[in-house]
């Protein structure tokens, strides 16, 4: 069990890198002045989509985590 902990984490790990590094950048620049950047803030539906993975690998790296770090799989 602890084997397959350890595998589950390094997985989410690297593919939480992997989708935080798709998202496209948030950044206001100097439009976030003069209010014009959220002229264009209607997210599309791929982005949601990836949001909500990226949400879901995150708690599985979480737990396994918290799992690991308490020793409560040994």
């Amino acid at each position: 069990m602890l084997i397959l902990t350890w595998g589950l984490m390094t997985i989410s790990a690297l593919l939480l890198i992997v989708l935080i590094l798709m998202h496209s950048p948030k950044g206001d620049g100097i439009a976030g002045i003069g209010g014009a950047a959220n002229m264009f803030a209607s997210q599309k539906s791929a982005e949601k989509g990836l949001n909500k993975l990226t949400g879901i690998v995150a708690a599985v790296f979480i737990i396994c985590t918290f799992l690991l770090g308490f020793g409560i799989i040994k």
